[in-house]
C-alpha cells in the first residue's frame, strides 16, 4: 500500500504497481471519512493508515458498487461497527447484487463486477446534493447507473470513483486506454459518463482523484482533453452505426 496526501486528502493506493485500486481518507475535525473500501484483504491497510493519522473513521462513503471499491466493506463495518455506510439511493441496489434496470434508465447492461456476497446495509441513501461533513455528493452515472462523485469545499478537491481513470492516461469511464483496460470493459453507459464528466469539469477542481491512478492537480486542461477524446470516439461509434 502506498500512501500519498494532498492537504486532507489521504490516497490509499493498493497493489500500485500491478492492478492499482485507490481508497481514500478525508479528514475532518471530528475524524476520517473514508471514500470506497478498495479490496477485500485492504480493511488491514485502511485501519493501519488511519491509525497513522491518529484519527478515527467515523463515515465511509462508497462513490459505486463494484467489487474493488467495497471490497473490504464487511470487514470494516465489523471493527467499525459505529461508522455510518453512505451510499447513493440508486447503487444500494447494486450493492446487494440486484444490476436490473429502470424503465427510464438507458438499457445498456451493467457491467463490471457486482457484489454477491456484501452483508452490510447502508445507514444513509444519498442523493445529488447532500452533505458528508465537508464532502457534497454529485451524482454522476455511466460507470454504474447510481455513480457518484464527491466534491470536499474546503479545498475543490473531486473524489471521482471511476467516472473517470488516471491509469495509463486520463480518460472519461468507457473509454479504452489499452495499457489498463479495466475501467472501460465496466462501464455501464459512456453517453452517461461523459455528461457526468462534463458536470465535473464546471466545477473547476483543483484535484482530480479516481480509483485508478495516481491523483492530479489543476486537472482542467487534462479534463478537456479528456472530454474532447470522448466525445470524438462516441461520434465516431453513432457515425459507424448509422452507417450500416
Amino acid at each position: 500500500m502506498k500512501i500519498t496526501r494532498e492537504g486532507d486528502l489521504y490516497q490509499l493506493a493498493f497493489l500500485p504497481r500491478m492492478f492499482p485500486v485507490n481508497c481514500y481518507l478525508v479528514e475532518e475535525k471530528d475524524g476520517l471519512t473514508l471514500i470506497d473500501a478498495a479490496m477485500p484483504f485492504s480493511a488491514k491497510g485502511i485501519m493501519k493508515a488511519a491509525g497513522g493519522i491518529g484519527k478515527p473513521i467515523k463515515r465511509i462513503v462508497l462513490t459505486h458498487a463494484h467489487e474493488d471499491h467495497v471490497g473490504a466493506l464487511d470487514e470494516l463495518k465489523r471493527l467499525l461497527p459505529q461508522a455510518e455506510v453512505f451510499i447513493s439511493a440508486r447503487d444500494a441496489r447494486l450493492l446487494k447484487g440486484d444490476a436490473t434496470l429502470d424503465p427510464d434508465e438507458p438499457q445498456t447492461p451493467v457491467r463490471g463486477a457486482v457484489p454477491k456476497k456484501v452483508t452490510t446495509v447502508p445507514d444513509v441513501l444519498l442523493k445529488e446534493g447532500d452533505r458528508i461533513g465537508s464532502l457534497l455528493a454529485l451524482s454522476t452515472p455511466g460507470h454504474t447507473p447510481g455513480s457518484m462523485s464527491f466534491l470536499d469545499v474546503r479545498s475543490n478537491a473531486v473524489i471521482a470513483g471511476d467516472a473517470l481513470q488516471l491509469r495509463a492516461g486520463i480518460a472519461v469511464a468507457g473509454q479504452v486506454k489499452l495499457l489498463f483496460p479495466f475501467p472501460a470493459l465496466a462501464t455501464w453507459n459512456k453517453s452517461e459518463a461523459l455528461d457526468s464528466v462534463k458536470k465535473l469539469r464546471d466545477y473547476s477542481p483543483s484535484l482530480l482523484a479516481v480509483g485508478h491512478g495516481t491523483m492530479l492537480s489543476n486537472p482542467a486542461a487534462q479534463l478537456d482533453l479528456a472530454i474532447a477524446a470522448a466525445e470524438r470516439n462516441l461520434a465516431a461509434s453513432l457515425n459507424g452505426r448509422s452507417s450500416h
